[in-house]
């Protein structure tokens, strides 16, 4: 391992994510001097000049604790969480914030505090559906005039089929595609031309497998929301309630839930800091 002026690639944005800078893969003066500064820091010769000793300590190997890896390599302090949000979703968040644009711990408390609260305390990765006849008709009044609900009523495949069809890439009703490419992940990946958006981004073909986004990528596919969304312009406002009131309303739609998104975002973002 050798990074020093001139240097240029993958390890280079890696470096650069754990030094706080933007990551353009170029190690110029710029990020030499942060790198001489943290040298300094932690007691090693501040020499700009990234070895194996620097980046050993950079990035420390993995930490295996009840099955779930949580890597050391990130800029957050991610142990302040443990007990506070499961340890399965900490163990996501340093592959997350490299490839999402989560570069501080303003963001970072802004996005876990809407992604925990729109999945229920980051329990749900899959659309609940199983709506009762009486609910369809307030929550989805555009779509069930009259008795339509009573023949959809506590079927999720058709109700999504008709909700969901012939809009966000999806096909028609008959399609099936609505209930194919409902909302996944922390907060709700939903409609095939946003899976396909996701798999090209992400590398995996969520298009022929959608519940990828539900087992494997919930916070990855919540992130790729915010990212696509350009939320973080709007995290990086501020700490305060205005804020997360601002936040809330481009991921909810409006406010629902507010008191608790900004008693969790007030949470982790002191423990973040």
């Amino acid at each position: 391992m050798l990074l020093k002026i001139g240097s240029k690639g993958d390890e280079v944005k890696k470096l650069q994510l754990k030094l706080g800078t933007t990551p353009d893969g170029t190690f110029g003066p710029g990020t030499e001097k942060l790198v001489k500064e943290w040298q300094t820091k932690n007691g090693l010769t501040s020499d700009g000049i990234v070895g194996d000793g620097t980046w050993k300590k950079m990035f420390p190997v993995e930490i295996i604790k009840e099955d779930v890896v949580i890597s050391t390599d990130s800029p957050f302090n991610l142990e302040k969480l443990k007990g506070h949000i499961p340890e399965s979703v900490i163990s996501q968040i340093p592959e997350t914030a490299k490839k999402f644009n989560i570069t501080n711990p303003l963001r970072l408390a802004h996005f876990l505090a809407q992604c925990g609260h729109e999945s229920g305390g980051f329990k749900a990765v899959s659309e609940n559906l199983n709506y009762s006849a009486d609910g369809l008709k307030k929550i989805f009044p555009k779509y069930f005039p009259g008795n339509l609900s009573e023949s959809y009523a506590k079927n999720p495949e058709k109700i999504a089929s008709k909700v969901y069809g012939g809009r966000m890439g999806n096909g028609v009703e008959s399609t099936k595609e609505g209930f194919k490419f409902r909302g996944r992940g922390y907060i709700q990946l939903t409609g095939k031309q946003n899976y396909t958006n996701f798999a090209k981004f992400i590398g995996e073909d969520t298009v022929s497998n959608p519940d990828l986004v539900a087992t494997k990528y919930p916070l990855a596919s919540a992130a790729f929301f915010f990212d696509s969304n350009k939320l973080w312009s709007i995290c990086d406002k501020g700490a305060d309630d205005i804020t997360v009131t601002a936040v809330t309303k481009r991921v909810n739609g409006g406010t629902i839930g507010l008191v608790d998104r900004i008693k969790h975002f007030k949470e982790y973002y002191k423990l973040l800091s």
